[in-house]
């Protein structure tokens, strides 16, 4: 059976080396590609505690998995911007205090997008190597962004730099749990996906 240009799209992004392009069914391509959506969009929940996002886990999954490594660095990248746009939305309707877009902020995207680089240090995928780079990615930002809010005379204006890490630590600690909890979802769901996937094309060989 020819493969849908939707089934092409997926599969040159997604396909991890491990994996040959597969035939995938469409509700299982649109189940995983709004998983990864939702990852993105929970960014914006009112509700959820500060810091507990699935950016960090986006960058080390798109840079172990993505096959295209400049999808691996944009992906972060869409994912933040994506969040962003509705906070500014959010913020000009007067329902959130947070702002989508400030001054400074294309420092924080290239930080983001290097990110992905935690991923594609990881040659063999394994679990340990995954739960490494989840602490690895949100320490290298908690320690690079801060610093460089504390040069820029940012944020709350502390004379020391240590100061300036005490006040990210809350933060930082909410990040260094979301990672590992979302870097599970998403490569538990490629993984099976791949799985599942593998086994139809063996019966159907």
């Amino acid at each position: 059976m020819q493969k849908t240009n939707f089934n092409k799209l997926f599969c040159f992004i997604f396909a991890a080396d491990k994996f040959e392009l597969m035939k995938l069914n469409k509700p299982v391509l649109l189940a995983f590609g709004l998983l990864i959506l939702a990852a993105s969009l929970y960014r914006v929940w009112p509700d959820r505690p500060f810091g507990f996002a699935p950016q960090w886990a986006m960058a080390v999954f798109a840079g172990a998995i993505v096959k295209d490594k400049r999808w691996a660095f944009l992906l972060p990248l869409l994912s933040m911007f994506i969040s962003d746009t509705l906070y500014q939305l959010l913020y000009r309707n007067g329902a959130t205090q947070i702002w989508g877009f400030y001054e400074g902020q294309i420092s924080n995207y290239i930080l983001f997008c290097s990110l992905a680089v935690f991923g594609l240090m990881i040659r063999k995928i394994s679990w340990i190597k995954i739960l490494a780079a989840s602490v690895a990615a949100p320490s290298a930002y908690f320690l690079i962004s801060n610093f460089l809010v504390w040069v820029s005379g940012g944020g709350y204006q502390r004379p020391t730099l240590i100061q300036a890490y005490a006040d990210g630590v809350p933060f930082y600690q909410m990040s260094l749990l979301a990672t590992p909890v979302f870097s599970v979802l998403m490569f538990g769901v490629y993984f099976l996906i791949s799985e599942k996937s593998l086994a139809l094309k063996k019966q159907l060989i």
